[in-house]
C-alpha cells in the first residue's frame, strides 16, 4: 500500500513537470524579454541629457532619462525605441531579433535641432507726446474691463474668500492659537465672551457682513 501511494505521487510530481514545461515552451515570450539600458547625450559636447523620452513605439509606454541621462527599460527583441527631447532630433533605435543575451546596452547620440522663430520687429513712437496720445487711445476689449470690475467687487472678494479653504500657515496657526489657549486656561474655567465687548465688535460686524446667511 505504501509502495503504490509512493508510485502515485512520484506520477503526480512527474506530471506536473511536464506541464510546467509545456507552458514554457508554448510561451513565446519566454526569451523575448531585454532589459534595455544607456545613457542618451549631447553629440557635441557629451553631456547626459536629462528627461529625454524614451518611447517603445506601438507599445504606449516609455521611460525619460535621469538627471545624468541615464534611462533603463524592459523590452521586447524586436522593438523600436525612439529617443525625443526637446531642441533635438529624434533618433530610433531597433532591438535586435536574434539577440543572445537578455540585455542590451546603448549610448544615444543626439544632435541639436535649431528652432527658428518668426522675427518681431519693435518699432518706438518718433515722439513721447505720440506715444501717450496711441497709449491712452488705445482700446481694450470689453470683457478685460468686466473682469477686472468682478476682480475688484468687494462682494465677489468675500464669496472667493468664504470658498477658499485655509492654507498650511493659517491651519497651523489656528491650530498654535487653540493649544496655547487650551494650555493658558489648564486647571481654570474659560471667561465667557458673552460679556466681552470685543466679541460682540466682532460678531456685529460679522452679521453685517452677512456671514451668518445661508449659502
Amino acid at each position: 500500500m505504501k509502495k503504490l501511494l509512493r508510485y502515485f505521487l512520484l506520477m503526480i510530481v512527474l506530471l506536473t513537470i511536464q506541464q510546467i514545461e509545456a507552458q514554457q515552451v508554448g510561451n513565446p515570450y519566454r526569451d523575448s524579454i531585454v532589459q534595455l539600458y544607456g545613457v542618451v547625450m549631447t553629440a557635441d559636447s557629451l553631456q547626459g541629457i536629462p528627461s529625454c523620452s524614451v518611447i517603445v513605439e506601438g507599445k504606449g509606454r516609455g521611460t525619460i532619462t535621469s538627471y545624468d541621462g541615464v534611462f533603463s527599460i524592459a523590452v521586447l527583441k524586436g522593438d523600436k525605441i525612439t529617443f525625443s527631447s526637446i531642441g533635438f532630433k529624434n533618433r530610433s533605435i531597433q532591438i535586435p531579433s536574434n539577440l543572445t543575451e537578455n540585455q542590451y546596452s546603448v549610448i544615444q547620440l543626439l544632435v541639436s535641432d535649431t528652432a527658428y522663430l518668426p522675427a518681431t520687429i519693435l518699432k518706438p513712437r518718433p515722439t513721447r507726446e505720440q506715444f501717450e496720445r496711441d497709449f491712452v487711445n488705445t482700446k481694450a476689449p470689453d470683457d478685460l474691463y468686466e473682469t477686472a470690475r468682478k476682480n475688484t467687487d468687494e462682494a465677489t472678494r468675500r464669496l472667493l474668500l468664504a470658498g477658499l479653504p485655509a492654507d498650511g500657515k493659517e491651519a497651523v496657526n489656528f491650530q498654535l492659537r487653540q493649544q496655547a489657549t487650551k494650555a493658558y486656561y489648564t486647571g481654570q474655567v474659560p471667561p465667557m465672551n458673552i460679556l466681552n465687548p470685543a466679541a460682540w465688535a466682532d460678531f456685529i460686524k460679522a452679521w453685517k457682513r452677512g456671514d451668518f446667511k445661508s449659502k
